[in-house]
């Protein structure tokens, strides 16, 4: 999953942004208001975190002007204001969710994790391939009730494929959504990913859950 982050505090900007990397998520971080407008006009995010007090463009005016524009990215606002009117204002100019600081960034995960789940129409926690579960809420993978553990990142390549299931995704989506910025064009790093998990995930003797449609990408069928 691709996350921006829209904090004009380096401090929590980076508290942040390292919290949802080690959960496995790509994260582009501004803490100016035009700019994030920028990235959020130009990039499919899955999730923004728009923090509401910004320099050059706030918060709210960021996320009057996207969803003017039919952008449909979940949004979680962050505030240090409390107030019901508060509150009411954000989610009458589309705010999905809503958390006000101070927040236990655990918390803060959970709902990114949610908000993400919403946006690829899922709404349990929960997929079941076969013998595969994939618990999203917990981050956990099992097959047939032996757990499977996987690196962060193998996670959410699995997790983003199984959300997508019945649709080919395409090596380049998956850079785009996983991986930011962090790979060349000549890199294998999705490859050796696919084939790391499909070790873990394999039962012998059964085709593996992750096909390959060559010159296309991959597909998990559900």
């Amino acid at each position: 999953m691709r996350i921006l982050l829209i904090e004009d505090s380096e401090k929590l900007q980076t508290y942040i942004g390292k919290a949802l990397k080690y959960a496995g998520y790509a994260v582009d971080s501004t803490g100016d208001g035009e700019e994030g407008l920028y990235l959020a006009e130009n990039i499919n995010y899955d999730v923004l975190i728009l923090d509401l007090m910004l320099p050059k463009l706030d918060g709210l005016s960021i996320l009057r002007k996207l969803r003017e524009k039919g952008n449909p990215v979940h949004i979680l606002v962050l505030t240090a204001k409390d107030t019901v009117a508060d509150r009411v204002a954000g989610l009458r100019q589309g705010a999905d969710d809503y958390l006000v600081k101070p927040f236990a960034v655990e918390e803060l995960v959970a709902r990114v994790q949610v908000l993400a789940r919403r946006s690829h129409n899922t709404k349990t926690p929960v997929i079941q391939i076969g013998g595969l579960v994939i618990d999203t809420a917990g981050r956990a993978v099992s097959r047939s009730g032996s757990k499977i553990d996987l690196r962060p990142r193998e996670y959410a390549l699995l997790e983003y494929l199984a959300l997508n299931r019945d649709r080919v995704v395409s090596r380049t989506e998956i850079e785009e959504h996983l991986y930011n910025d962090q790979v060349d064009i000549m890199s294998n790093v999705v490859d050796s990913a696919i084939c790391s998990i499909r070790k873990k995930i394999g039962t012998p003797g059964e085709k593996n859950v992750i096909e390959t449609r060559r010159g296309m990408g991959y597909i998990i069928k559900g």
